[in-house]
């Protein structure tokens, strides 16, 4: 099995695919006006409207409402990335900060408030974990 994306339903397409355009430095894919995918090396994510919903059955999921998923990115240079995005991300829920399990991460909402963590692993053990990965 291969993991292959996570989506979020949102009622603003538009508004998320800019954002996380911005966040990722990837162009999205649009191959319907309410859905968009963004293709990385190691997974898609994917955007869809709140009127796809129904297509996987009615109340499967709503839109703007997560509060257990945090959507993570593995960078290169954290504190690069936060002096990147500090201007435009709105709501910053945690500036670079070394975790105790090794990693440099920050944490910020998206515009539904869904949590995003863009992190570094700094230490030599997580470095050594993540080298494993690809």
């Amino acid at each position: 099995m291969n993991f292959a994306s996570v989506r979020i339903i949102t009622e603003d397409v538009d508004r998320l695919v800019k954002f996380y355009e911005k966040v990722t430095g990837i162009s999205a894919e649009r191959p319907a006006p309410v859905f968009a995918e963004l293709v990385l090396p190691s997974c898609t994510l994917a955007i869809g409207h709140l009127q796809t919903v129904p297509l996987f059955g009615p109340g499967s999921a709503v839109a703007a409402n997560n509060h257990s998923l945090i959507i993570e990115f593995r960078v290169n240079n954290i504190d690069g990335e936060y002096e990147r995005l500090k201007s435009f991300v709105d709501e910053w829920v945690k500036e670079p900060t070394t975790m105790p399990w090794g990693n440099r991460a920050m944490l910020f909402r998206d515009p539904d408030g869904n949590l995003v963590n863009l992190f570094e692993p700094v230490t030599e053990e997580a470095i050594e974990r993540f080298s494993r990965r690809g």
